[in-house]
């Protein structure tokens, strides 16, 4: 299995609205079902220049995407916030990983950034799992912090830290 990163491209529109489209996918973001695909020309289209995003390849296709928003204050532009997902049906391959590797290193070598954020929901443990490999922690236990499928869940507030 080859699995290719490299920057999102304005023609991955389509590729991130179908990652997103997965019921995994949206319930474990904060991204709403049904995503449109005009919605994500338009953000890939207007996105700002303090945001980063890395997708992953599978036999030529777009499987997964991970973006980076850093921080636009001066006093806290050595921190950014991470968000990922990995398409419903391949899930469990290691392309999560091998994402936030790639954004990690991104980050700290070559943007500069010491403390990565990010939320995750309390119920998430893959993704719980996935984060903590990678060196970040709980910092931190909101409740009801988002609706989700008719209910108000809890996230965690996670961070790294680099030295």
């Amino acid at each position: 299995m080859d699995i290719v990163i490299r920057h999102v491209e304005k023609s991955d529109f389509a590729d991130l609205q179908k990652i997103l489209s997965g019921a995994n996918a949206y319930s474990g973001t904060l991204q709403l079902p049904y995503p449109s695909l005009d919605m994500w020309q338009q953000r890939i289209e207007n996105r700002p220049s303090n945001m980063y995003g890395l997708v992953a390849e599978l036999d030529n296709e777009v499987v997964g995407e991970i973006s980076l928003s850093v921080q636009v204050n001066p006093r806290r532009k050595h921190v950014a916030d991470m968000g990922m997902a990995v398409r419903d049906d391949k899930q469990g391959l290691g392309i999560g990983s091998r994402l936030l590797a790639a954004m990690i290193d991104l980050a700290q070598n070559w943007l500069s950034i010491s403390r990565m954020e990010l939320t995750v929901y309390t119920d998430n443990a893959a993704a719980i799992a996935l984060y903590e490999k990678h060196g970040f922690v709980i910092e931190g236990h909101a409740k009801k912090y988002a609706f989700r499928n008719g209910e108000y869940v809890d996230v965690y507030h996670m961070a790294r830290l680099t030295d």
